[in-house]
């Protein structure tokens, strides 16, 4: 919690603003008076980044981005608002306008296995059992394994568990599959779970000592040996996609 300080203490304040920036409004509210803010009664704060400071009517409608501002940029909003000439509040909203609001992004959604690809996804996950068994003394979590038809670059994917969010996950391109076939995407397959593995002892998720050591002692090429092609011609795809299934 902020300590009452004066206006007149400053350097106090940002200190007290890279401590313990406010909560929520009512909090903003507190260290805007403290900086000078008189013909506010209440806060309130928004999403709308179209409009970043607004005020009427007693009201301060202030984007949410903003309650991690430092000291200079809250005292603009109070000169914007309190400003007396039009110099002054224009002068106030450059101050505002330049301080880059970082929102989060809502996570995006993961693509899912299609009905049709769900035998591919079943196969996977019998070989992920067989390879935790053999390679990683059963240690390693079950994770679900997703087919996707999205990725044209990349021969598969390890995603680590989001916090609060969706759980760890191997991703299998069906290009790769159509591609080159059962072999090769169970050495992807298996180097994914190098990846798993990392994540779990606690490494760094990427292809360096680590990644190179654990991936000879179980036998895969420390990277990936392919590159999909950009594009593949449509009939191709249609013979190559039934070969898959059979394989599968």
């Amino acid at each position: 919690m902020l300590r009452r300080r004066t206006a007149a203490d400053p350097a106090q304040l940002a200190l007290d603003l890279a401590a313990a920036p406010p909560r929520d409004a009512d909090e903003l509210l507190e260290v805007l008076r403290r900086l000078g803010l008189r013909s506010i009664r209440r806060c309130r704060l928004t999403r709308n980044r179209n409009v970043m400071v607004s005020f009427g009517n007693g009201e301060l409608r202030v984007h949410q981005g903003y309650l991690h501002a430092p000291s200079d940029v809250l005292r603009a909003i109070v000169a914007f608002v309190e400003g007396r000439t039009r110099a002054d509040r224009r002068a106030a909203q450059q101050v505002i306008v330049g301080f880059p609001i970082r929102v989060p992004r809502p996570p995006a959604r993961r693509e899912r296995t299609r009905p049709e690809d769900e035998p591919i996804a079943a196969e996977l996950m019998t070989w992920h059992r067989r390879y935790n068994v053999r390679y990683f003394r059963g240690a390693l979590n079950a994770v679900p394994i997703r087919v996707s038809r999205r990725m044209k670059s990349r021969l598969g994917h390890y995603t680590a568990a989001a916090p609060g969010g969706e759980p760890a996950e191997i991703a299998i391109s069906l290009a790769h599959l159509r591609r080159h076939g059962w072999e090769e995407v169970l050495h992807t397959l298996l180097h994914e779970m190098v990846h798993q593995w990392q994540d779990e002892e606690g490494h760094t998720i990427d292809h360096g000592r680590t990644f190179r050591q654990k991936a000879r002692d179980v036998g895969i090429a420390p990277l990936a040996r392919r590159t999909l092609p950009a594009r593949a011609h449509k009939s191709e795809w249609k013979t190559l996609g039934r070969r898959a299934a059979r394989e599968g």
